[in-house]
């Protein structure tokens, strides 16, 4: 009896792992055909525990957002998001300066009651049987960022410590799939003419083997590969200025060989230095597993490698205050509430807060900012947001 126990429940893990597998491969395809997001998210919501998922960019500024792909969630509600709820989403700036990659539910960024009083909820997330999200940031710059969410729904409850694993274990593939296509820039590619459909993009493209060795490179990579100045043909094998980032493209080549799963999170934005001090991203895509083996086999490759200038890594404006003047994240959501909603009864309605909460916590911004007006505060933030502000 016990034998069958212990054989079932090695059945159950190599499912898991066969599942997980399977995915990896699929977010993989993806990069290259758009139109398997949707599956993708699909899967991906059931894998990680929720009906809904979607990939979606936010402007924290402008308070605007935009689903790029989504399963799940209702037509309707998507677009009451975009042109109104957007701006009353009290998570917003929580998950906007959350690490890139890390797992962050509704309770990471404010208290869950407060989340649940707030109007955004009430009339949002709960007729929709929504009750928590599981967000991971993907990429992001001064003031916009991209992500990966996960909604739970009443029968997932709220998000817990395997939800926070599982998620763990796609985004990486996730974001290395969204940067690789990206550079691509396509629609649709066929995985058999895949070199040659990449010869025309912007970012520097090398398929090689297992050994580094180069088979193929887009005319821009060939142009750096003539410069020398990011990375050059030692005997045919692809070599980094960088010994440390040389190893970890070594490593992440031979991985490649044995498929996504080997791969796993290596050669996810390795950072590359110029000789003339420029940064520069390089992302590896393995070529020998889902619809990509036909592009591997034809050049006798293991893995694209993608080569890409990286734009300047500066905090966002929210992230500088808060620190500039070591605000509370209550602080930091009625500071920018204040800018974007107005009066304090509008900020209470938002937050779902009392007034006299609200009050609290500006007397605590003027105090900390040495400001003494609501529309001080506007002035503030919007210092904060021009670059060409010293």
């Amino acid at each position: 009896m016990l034998n069958c126990i212990v054989v079932r429940n090695r059945r159950v893990e190599m499912n898991e792992s066969e599942r997980l597998s399977a995915l990896i491969g699929d977010i993989y395809d993806a990069a290259f055909d758009p139109s398997l997001w949707n599956g993708v998210l699909d899967k991906s919501a059931a894998f990680v525990g929720g009906p809904a998922a979607s990939l979606y960019s936010k402007d924290a500024a402008k308070r605007t957002a935009g689903e790029i792909y989504q399963y799940g969630l209702d037509a309707r509600y998507v677009q009451l998001y975009q042109d109104q709820y957007v701006r009353l989403d009290p998570t917003t700036l929580g998950y906007f300066i959350a690490d890139i990659e890390q797992p962050v539910s509704t309770a990471d960024v404010m208290p869950y009651e407060e989340f649940a009083a707030s109007r955004f909820y009430k009339e949002w997330a709960q007729p929709q049987g929504l009750v928590d999200s599981v967000h991971a940031m993907l990429d992001k710059t001064v003031t916009s960022a991209a992500a990966l969410v996960v909604f739970r729904g009443r029968s997932n409850g709220l998000v817990d410590d395997e939800a926070r694993q599982r998620m763990r274990l796609i985004v990486p593939h996730v974001r290395r799939s969204v940067l690789i296509g990206k550079s691509i820039d396509l629609k649709t590619a066929e995985a058999a003419s895949l070199a040659d459909t990449l010869d025309g993009v912007s970012a520097s493209m090398f398929l090689v083997d297992g050994t580094g060795r180069v088979v193929h490179a887009n005319v821009a990579g060939l142009m750096m590969l003539d410069a020398a100045d990011v990375l050059r043909a030692d005997k045919g094998r692809l070599v980094v200025n960088d010994p440390e980032a040389n190893q970890v493209l070594a490593d992440t080549f031979a991985s490649a060989s044995n498929g996504d799963a080997a791969l796993g999170v290596k050669g996810i934005g390795v950072s590359l230095l110029s000789s003339s001090g420029d940064r520069y991203v390089a992302s590896v895509l393995a070529l020998t597993s889902g619809a990509r083996r036909r592009a591997g086999a034809s050049y006798a490759a293991a893995a694209a490698l993608f080569v890409y200038k990286a734009e300047l890594a500066v905090p966002s404006p929210p992230e500088v205050i808060t620190k500039a003047f070591k605000l509370t994240p209550m602080e930091l959501k009625v500071l920018l509430a204040a800018v974007e909603v107005g009066g304090i009864p509008e900020i209470a309605e938002a937050l779902g807060i009392a007034e006299t909460t609200v009050k609290t916590h500006l007397g605590n911004l003027y105090r900390k900012t040495g400001r003494s007006r609501q529309a001080d505060l506007v002035k503030l933030v919007a210092e904060f947001s021009n670059p060409l502000v010293s």
